[in-house]
């Protein structure tokens, strides 16, 4: 999946596909997430946030989304 990179000290790249309504997420320490059963408008407010940081922690990390480590 091609990530694009974003300003924040937590997030390092995010990216998104629709298909399969997952998101992946590389953190500022290089790991990666990736994110089941996310919409394209979660994606594009995420993506679209002024801080990708604290809108990952409100939209994705607080609604409980399965994730795992790839």
């Amino acid at each position: 999946m091609d990530r694009m990179h974003v300003t924040s000290s937590m997030i390092s790249s995010i990216g998104f596909d629709p298909e399969e309504s997952l998101l992946e997420v590389e953190f500022s320490n290089g790991k990666v997430y990736q994110y089941s059963g996310i919409t394209a408008d979660t994606y594009a407010v995420l993506s679209g946030a002024d801080s990708i940081g604290k809108a990952f922690s409100s939209l994705i990390k607080s609604q409980g989304y399965t994730y795992r480590q790839v």
